[in-house]
């Protein structure tokens, strides 16, 4: 029946926004909502309701149309929001204006800018004006025309995205219009199609789907790329009169994607609220749905796509906090030279009385000395690199380049490299100290498995089922030369897995229904894509039943077996808990043929052939089999077809789950014949054994939630008419919400024990439990859910007080077993971190058993390690806790082990002692006791309490820390850290888009941080320390000429020198060297870890290595100067003359000086350096330089005559000499593990091998030597069955 919408007037309003738009008439609304607003604002705050509504002629009177076809709007409407967007920073006026103030907020720019207009005051000017200024407008005009390509490129973008056509109502036409989305204002209704980008935020109000759902995709938002649900507004009449108005009340713009609190007034004081589920979002993309209407509520930067762009990340790294803290040296170094310079010229003009050489002038020696420290100021301004910062810049993006463009760190499979998304951070990589981990989706697959079951207290081990997976993986995980079918050992319906594929592209879909019947599972999976949905391969869908299980439901689909009484409770439970696993999920079924599968609606709730009216006995009697028993009755003879026309039917389905957990237990309910046929707000279609599809009316779906680790659904039960609840989620929270009967005592006790086996195991757990609803007791708590949902303030707090409520006294259904395998080469990677003296914890919310069953897998935990375990129930039970473990391992390190050298102890803590750990009385015990452990494994704990560990390490131990995550849970914990790494796995994009770097497995990180970030610290800690050096030593020059020409502030160079020096001649070749030098090469530094920890200790950049260089470079320029000052004395050399022999000095050693300390050959940028240095000297000498001297010619001339390069060669050697000294000590008397390392790899493949393997050897040698083994630690009461964990860590996952 057609949606007739016919509105007077509708209201749009918040606390700072709020809008009027009215009709004035009725437009009818069929598939495509024809509608005519007239959209009006006033202004207040930001909107507020105008005080009268005009009158119908009025508004007549004001054609939209023609306003908006001439591109002019109402001056009632100009205070509307926009659609709009604009990201670009500037304009054509204020770019330059803009740019320059943008630019002077550094503190480099700042000072030379100043310097530069200092040398045009006369008095205290050293060089000419134009020439003084060229290299701070050289640096400011490249980083301007970077920036206006950049916002060039954003302007092109903005535009495209205006210019996008949707289709809006207009009044006149009576149907909907194209417009481009820069005209879209608050208020307007937007129709859109199938695949079709949202506009703007929008409220649903109308969807061709005839259960009023929406699909939207929010891959553009948030990365994730499966399809989520919008329903549109509830209770909105479908055909209403032409009086009708509403009022809508929403929050302000936020950039919160997943909360959206307002509500919509109907007539009648009909109040509905609206929540995130009734908003479609702009950039997001509608999916499977044909038609959707909507009216904008936030639009152009308002929105929450525009709120959240927040641009590049940015964050000052560990060395750059070090580099500002340098140059501020300089310029102290700076300004003491400065002031040496002005008191030796004022004592200098104090001893001189009108010399015959000087004019006479009457300025006081003093006013003289001061205008002198200002001249001087502006001659050695060059201590103060001003290219350093454009340099980084320029190293750091090749760096970059090279990282992404590495093909060790490219997975195939997902056709993606490294992404760099924090730019100015890659040295950071090589000083990690901690590194926080989450366990699911990063050490893990994330690719979950169903195993094996709990029913009812028994255990269904399906040991088929794992024998399968076993000969699948040893056959190469898809040979196509072998061919393992496994038809015979159940159905078809069960062993189908085309149903569970998460691709919905048009060519996956297609391949999926061309596949035969008649192949094997190897065939399929040889043409499936792997990875691209929940399961990694067709065959891991597949789920071998249990034959006791399955016999079981045999007995409701046999119309030759009828279930005996004793047989009806047992199953009962059997069929509750698989209906459980098939409803209580978010999963969204569509078909290949269909925009969107449809739930059939000829079933009205009941099963077919069955009577309508509801079956009294309760579920837990039996009724399920009674209920059978009849329905058989009247089956029996097309039972057999109708089967087998389900089973087409269900093999035709594809399945979209929002995680690998729900896709594995659907997939699982569907081997045993329950089957998710389809899916809409209001009902859920299933297909059951023996009774043929079930339509089960759908009244509430409690999604999960972090806080209470559960999700719900509230049903009306098809065949006793009842409410039921089914819940799903963390066994330890469902098990604290059982009811008290004995029944339910029992089989919890059995569901434990079996529980603890499955963690032991390296299981993933879940609980399913239900409760049955008395209609009084639905009631009344749907009055107060109705209340929470339909609140603007605190709705998020009252819905979880409204779900906790509900999931209450809970019957034990049973529980699920799912592995989630390791990735490959984990263990080796965190066995290579754990060496290279990273310290590695694990952030995860699984149970203590399984982290600890994982950690032995991955090579966290080694069993000869001591576990300490933290379970308390109080703060102090917690602080008795901590102060008891560190007295004991106290106790151990008095009997010998060394506490820093890494010990043997692992804390293993839970999330209810990690909050009492967290708070401010215990973080130094909990920390205290943590440095004295080789890792921590955190458990249960939440996204928050994350990163209360990230940050509470980072800010209290003052090291580097590196957080690594894949889901959406772990974006805080990876904003927090120093460095964030995000994996793109099955979880989303929103950790690889909240993090500096992302990958796509975790074996990436191993040489990321070893290599590549050794590699950048190295390289960038080395080209800054060379920058001060040869800086230092260039100025000193003009200082030490200082001395000999009465502190004038004179030079012996002329200007373009002094200004090419830095700027040409020696820039290239530190950046080069900043982005290839390899001091190790990448193959020793993953097969020595323990070469990683130079970075960590900071011996590239330490304080002692700048001062170091310091004084090196004032020896240098002390013999640079004095050679040839002691060469030419008593000649009548000329200044320029003088300088040419020092200046060609200074080149030679600077550029020698940097061969010197690198590793690989870059002599080529040296030598182009030289090249152009003797260009300039030969050909491009100004004549017109420091007026009225002439310097044409003074460079041939002096590089004519020997004595020229015999004073070059002898200053060189003697400059050199002590570093080379020096260097040659270090590397023979005592050789840093680096050194060895260089002197390895110079050797044979052999030899390296045999110094390889010594150097291992004598690393483990003294690691074991420095420790004592001591006995085991205590383990805490509260896990008696630690020992039998450890005693089975080998049977862990493969």
């Amino acid at each position: 029946m057609p949606l007739v919408l016919s509105t007077k007037a509708c209201l749009i309003s918040s606390n700072l926004e709020r809008t009027h738009w009215r009709t004035a008439s009725a437009c009818a609304v069929s598939k495509s909502l024809s509608s005519s607003w007239i959209f009006r604002h006033r202004r207040r705050g930001w909107y507020s309701p105008p005080s009268s509504l005009p009158a119908k002629s009025s508004l007549d009177a004001q054609d939209p149309l023609v306003q908006r076809l001439t591109g002019k709007r109402r001056e009632s409407q100009q205070s509307c929001t926009r659609n709009k967007v604009q990201t670009t920073k500037y304009t054509f006026l204020s770019f330059i204006p803009k740019n320059l103030f943008e630019q002077l907020h550094r503190f480099a720019n700042v000072y030379f800018v100043f310097l530069g207009a200092l040398n045009f005051v006369p008095i205290v000017n050293a060089f000419q004006p134009e020439i003084s200024i060229i290299p701070i407008v050289f640096v400011m005009s490249i980083t301007a025309v970077k920036d206006l390509w950049e916002d060039q490129r954003r302007r092109k973008s903005d535009q495209k995205v205006n210019n996008l056509c949707v289709c809006l109502c207009r009044r006149k036409q009576k149907q909907y219009v194209e417009r481009r989305w820069a005209e879209v204002c608050v208020g307007d209704l937007v129709r859109l199609c199938c695949n079709e980008i949202i506009p703007a935020d929008m409220v649903l109000l109308h969807s061709s789907d005839p259960n009023g759902v929406c699909h939207i995709e929010t891959a553009n938002l948030d990365g994730e790329t499966n399809l989520k649900q919008r329903q549109v507004v509830r209770d909105l009449p479908q055909q209403v009169s032409e009086n009708y108005s509403s009022h809508i009340e929403c929050e302000n713009p936020n950039n919160d994607l997943r909360r959206f609190r307002g509500f919509m007034d109907h007539p009648g004081k009909v109040r509905v609220g609206l929540h995130s589920e009734n908003l479609l979002l702009r950039s997001c993309t509608v999916r499977n749905t044909e038609t959707v209407i909507g009216i904008v509520v936030y639009a152009g930067h308002e929105t929450k796509a525009m709120q959240n762009n927040s641009g590049p990340r940015y964050k000052r790294s560990k060395l750059e906090r070090r580099l500002n803290m340098d140059v501020l040296w300089c310029v102290i170094l700076l300004l003491l030279m400065c002031l040496i310079a002005a008191v030796g010229h004022g004592f200098w003009l104090s001893g001189r009385q009108n010399p015959i050489y000087m004019i006479p002038d009457d300025t006081h020696p003093a006013l003289a000395a001061f205008y002198m420290f200002w001249t001087m100021i502006i001659v050695l301004q060059v201590l103060i690199p001003i290219s350093l910062y454009v340099s980084i810049e320029i190293v750091k993006l090749g760096q970059i380049y090279f990282i992404q463009n590495d093909l060790d760190l490219y997975n195939p499979v997902l056709d993606t490299g490294v992404q760099c998304r924090a730019l100015n951070i890659t040295e950071d990589l090589g000083q990690i100290q901690y590194l926080f981990s989450d366990k699911t989706g990063t050490l893990t697959e994330n690719r979950m498995l169903f195993r094996r079951c709990i029913v009812a207290g028994t255990e269904y081990p399906h040991h088929e089922n794992a024998i399968s997976l076993e000969q699948y993986e040893e056959q190469g995980c898809g040979d196509a030369d072998h061919s393992l079918t496994l038809r015979s050992r159940t159905s078809r319906k069960s062993l189908s897995c085309k149903s569970l594929s998460c691709n919905r592209s048009s060519v996956s879909l297609n391949t999926l229904t061309a596949e035969s019947d008649t192949h094997s599972v190897h065939d399929t999976l040889r043409r499936h894509t792997p990875g691209a949905g929940a399961f990694s391969s067709t065959m891991e869908c597949a789920v071998v039943p249990d034959p006791q299980l399955q016999a079981g439901l045999n007995t409701l689909s046999s119309p030759m077996r009828s279930p005996v009484r004793q047989q009806a409770a047992e199953i009962s439970h059997i069929l509750d808990f698989f209906l459980a696993l098939t409803v209580c999920n978010t999963v969204v079924v569509s078909s290949p043929t269909q925009p969107r599968h449809v739930s059939p609606t000829a079933h009205s709730g009941t099963p077919s052939n069955t009577p309508t009216t509801p079956v009294t006995p309760a579920l837990s009697s039996g009724a399920w089999s009674e209920d059978v028993d009849n329905i058989q009755k009247t089956k029996d003879n097309s039972a057999d077809e109708s089967e087998s026309d389900d089973e087409d039917e269900a093999e035709e389905l594809l399945y979209e789950a929002e995680s690998p957990d729900e896709a594995a237990l659907v997939q699982a309910a569907k081997a045993y014949g329950c089957t998710l046929l389809g899916r809409s707000p209001e009902q859920v279609l299933v297909a059951v054994p023996g009774t043929g599809p079930l339509s089960i009316p759908l009244l509430h779906v409690l999604p999960f939630h972090s806080a209470r680790k559960r999700m719900s659904v509230v049903v009306r039960h098809p065949l006793t008419g009842e409410v039921v609840v089914y819940t799903k989620g963390a066994d330890n929270v469902i098990m604290d919400k059982r009811g008290r009967k004995n029944l339910n005592l029992e089989i919890m006790e059995r569901t434990q024990r079996h529980l603890d086996q499955y963690a032991r195991d390296g299981l993933r757990t879940l609980c399913v439990a239900k409760k049955v609803l008395e209609e009084q007791e639905y009631k009344a708590w749907l009055k107060r859910h109705e209340y929470a949902e339909t609140s603007i303030e605190n709705r998020e707090e009252l819905l979880l007080e409204s779900a906790e409520r509900l999931e209450t006294n809970l019957t034990l259904l049973g529980a699920t077993g799912i592995v989630d395998r390791l990735q490959e080469e984990v263990p080796e990677s965190i066995e290579a971190l754990q060496e290279a003296g990273i310290k590695v914890w694990v952030l995860t919310g699984d149970k203590q058993e399984t982290a600890i069953n994982i950690a032995f897998a991955c090579k966290l935990l080694r069993p000869t390690d001591h576990i300490l375990m933290a379970n308390c129930d109080s703060k102090e039970t917690c602080e008795a806790r901590l102060h008891e473990l560190q007295h004991e391992i106290r106790q151990v390190t008095k009997e010998g082990m060394s506490e820093d050298d890494g010990s043997d102890c692992v804390l293993v803590i839970d999330g209810r002692t990690l909050d009492y750990a967290l708070q401010k009385e215990l973080q130094g015990s909990f920390l205290e006791l943590t440095c004295c452990c080789r890792s921590v494994i955190c458990c249960r704990s939440t996204p928050l309490q994350k990163s209360q560990v990230v940050r509470l390490v980072r800010d209290k131990l003052k090291v580097m820390t590196l957080a690594i995550g894949d889901g959406a849970n772990d974006v805080s914990m990876i904003q927090m850290a120093d460095v964030g790494i995000g994996i793109s796995g099955q979880e989303g994009m929103q950790a690889v888009m909240s993090s500096d770097f992302a990958i796509s497995r975790f074996k990436f990180l191993r040489k990321l941080i070893l290599v590549h970030g050794h590699w950048c610290y190295t390289r960038l800690a080395n080209m800054i320390l060379y920058f001060f050096y040869k800086n230092v030593m260039y100025v000193n020059l003009l200082f030490w000429y200082q001395f000999f020409c009465g502190f004038s502030g004179s030079t012996m160079t002329n200007s373009w020198v002094l200004i090419f020096f830095n700027l040409l001649f020696t820039s290239v070749p530190p950046i080069i060297y900043g982005m290839l030098d390899k001091d190790v090469s990448g193959e020793t530094l993953l097969d020595l870890p323990d070469l990683y920890k130079s970075g960590q200790n900071s011996q590239a950049y330490l304080p002692s290595t700048f001062w170091m260089n310091i004084l090196d470079a004032f020896y240098q320029s002390l013999v640079c100067f004095f050679i040839p000052y002691f060469a030419y004395a008593g000649s009548d050399i000329g200044v320029f003359s003088f300088g040419s022999p020092i200046n060609g000095s200074a080149l030679l050693i600077i550029l020698l000086h940097q061969l010197i300390e690198s590793r690989t050959v870059v002599s080529q940028s040296q030598l182009f350096s030289a090249i152009l240095f003797l260009i300039y000297n030969v050909v491009l000498t100004c004549v017109t330089c420091n007026s009225p001297t002439n310097p044409l010619g003074i460079e041939t001339k002096m590089m004519s005559e020997p004595l020229y390069f015999l004073v070059c060669g002898l200053t060189t050697v003697l400059a050199l000499l002590p570093r080379i000294l020096c260097r040659a000590f270090r590397s023979t008397i005592c050789p840093s593990d680096l050194v060895r390392a260089q002197k390895m790899e110079r050797l044979s493949a052999q030899d390296y091998s045999t110094s390889l393997r010594q150097w291992k050897e004598n690393k483990a040698a003294q690691r074991l030597s420095s420790r004592h083994v001591p006995q085991n630690l205590s383990v805490n009461a509260d896990m008696p069955h630690l020992t039998e964990c450890i005693a089975e860590a080998g049977a862990v996952l493969s």
